[in-house]
């Protein structure tokens, strides 16, 4: 009986495993394709001087000033970033929902926003340095129109974080980390909304298309990326950090300054201004979470299949 409960708990342990690949492999693919519209929000989000105008607009602008290679600048560090923060995600949330599943009630919207929530906070303390180093050298090497911010010069990744820890302390790798922590409220409303869509669409077990997933994910994001957008800018700009003169480069983000920092963009530029490149950032991050849904579910049912996991888990 020992036996058989151990092999058990070594495929669910395998199946949350190539959860956590697929998730991770989904993200890379699909953050590829859309990359440059990722570049575009970047831009409008810490460059406040940078006039905001539509996605295609603001890419040729990039592409005339510093040449089409640019819209791929800082690519490497984003995606290994990115392979990091979903793999983490994945592999903890899916490791809560086995668990949850083993325990007593139904699966439902609550338990997927609670097990998002705490996937999220784990993901966000454990990834947070990667990010903002990837901010620093995604925006390195670019015509700012606000004179406020001033240039990095990292040779690399590692480079990065070297300079970093020596220059500005330790504690600058976690930046941002209180909005971040906020914002884990994206990903747990978008797989809240994901999984219950999902649950619908596959009712009396229906086999659910390619193109509804990518619609069921592109729904989810979308709600969760408007919801959370003003501190998504505000998290980009205390991850980035480089400002000349008024200190807020070594800004960590208390509630108080955050709370400053939403006020003086308003000031500035209106309530709008907290969502400028918002059009960008649905077109990336929509699209992107779709097609990463799509790759993510045809990894797990192709790897599932080819191993004949799912047959082994029913017996």
């Amino acid at each position: 009986m020992s036996g058989s409960g151990g092999s058990i708990d070594g495929l669910l342990s395998y199946e949350t495993l190539v959860h956590a690949m697929a998730g991770a492999a989904g993200s890379v693919t699909a953050m590829t394709v859309f990359f440059p519209l990722d570049t575009a929000k970047s831009r409008l989000q810490v460059d406040e001087k940078r006039k905001a105008k539509t996605t295609p607009v603001i890419l040729a602008e990039i592409v005339k000033e510093e040449g089409l290679q640019s819209l791929y600048r800082g690519w490497f560090p984003v995606i290994s970033s990115l392979c990091c923060s979903n793999f983490v995600y994945f592999y903890t949330f899916n490791t809560l929902k086995k668990l949850m599943a083993a325990g007593p009630g139904k699966s439902g919207p609550g338990k997927d926003l609670l097990m998002g929530i705490v996937a999220g906070v784990v993901n966000v303390v454990l990834t947070t340095p990667m990010w903002v180093v990837n901010t620093r050298l995604k925006l390195q090497g670019v015509k700012f129109r606000n004179e406020d911010l001033h240039q990095t010069h990292y040779r690399g990744i590692f480079d990065a974080f070297s300079q970093i820890i020596s220059n500005e302390g330790v504690r600058t790798l976690w930046n941002g980390t209180l909005p971040s922590l906020i914002l884990v409220l994206n990903p747990a409303v978008q797989f809240m909304f994901y999984e219950a869509m999902k649950r619908k669409a596959g009712k009396g077990g229906r086999k659910i298309s390619s193109a509804q997933i990518f619609l069921i994910g592109a729904i989810a994001k979308a709600v969760a990326t408007t919801a959370t957008y003003p501190l998504q800018t505000i998290q980009a700009i205390l991850r980035f950090g480089q400002y000349k003169g008024d200190g807020e480069g070594g800004v960590t983000g208390s509630l108080s300054n955050i709370f400053s920092m939403f006020m003086e963009r308003v000031k500035r530029n209106g309530v709008l201004g907290l969502y400028k490149g918002l059009e960008a950032k649905l077109l990336q991050t929509v699209l992107t979470a779709a097609l990463m849904f799509v790759v993510y579910e045809k990894i797990t049912a192709a790897t599932f299949k080819v191993m004949g996991l799912s047959k082994k888990l029913k017996q």
